[in-house]
């Protein structure tokens, strides 16, 4: 079992460039397998350093929040809330993806358990919501182990790979922001 208590989220710099470059181009496959694929120009320095640039502008915005998930200072996966609506609602919508070789070890439930506690602590969102296909048993579980619940499906809902996909909504709500 790995020590899940060494991973860590940080705000993506542009020292983490070379890395995340590697880590991109190593987990590019993987990814578009189950997440729409980025542009081919994306995968170069200066796509790379654009994206950090722009992650930051946009945290300083509060529009949006990009981490990069190290364990032992290693790149292991990506976690974001995108999406920040405030005042009233004070919501984000969740994505991550964590590197294939990483996978099936808990380390998307741990990234997702440390964005939940920055998110409504630091960051004082009331609600984040995620989207997964039906098909990604791994997405769902990782939800359901983080307390999110499935509010809503769409049917049809996205053109993926050359078929029609279904869409599942959860949410998670923050209880300490609602009493």
């Amino acid at each position: 079992m790995p020590d899940l208590d060494r991973l860590q989220l940080h705000p993506p710099s542009s020292a983490d460039l070379p890395a995340l470059l590697a880590f991109e181009l190593e987990n590019r496959a993987y990814f578009e397998n189950w997440v729409t694929a980025r542009a081919p120009s994306y995968y170069h320095q200066e796509a790379i350093a654009a994206a950090i640039e722009q992650a930051q502008r946009e945290r300083e915005q509060d529009r949006a929040y990009q981490y990069l998930a190290k364990l032992d200072g290693q790149i292991i996966g990506r976690v974001n809330l995108t999406g920040v609506t405030r005042p009233y609602f004070n919501k984000a919508a969740l994505g991550y993806r964590i590197g294939e070789r990483f996978g099936g070890r808990g380390y998307a439930t741990r990234v997702v358990a440390l964005l939940l506690d920055e998110a409504f602590g630091a960051l004082d969102l009331w609600r984040l919501e995620a989207t997964a296909r039906p098909q990604n048993l791994g997405s769902v579980a990782v939800m359901q182990r983080n307390g999110f619940h499935q509010y809503g499906k769409s049917e049809q809902a996205m053109f993926f790979q050359n078929t029609w996909s279904d869409l599942l909504y959860f949410e998670r709500r923050n209880t300490q922001a609602m009493v």
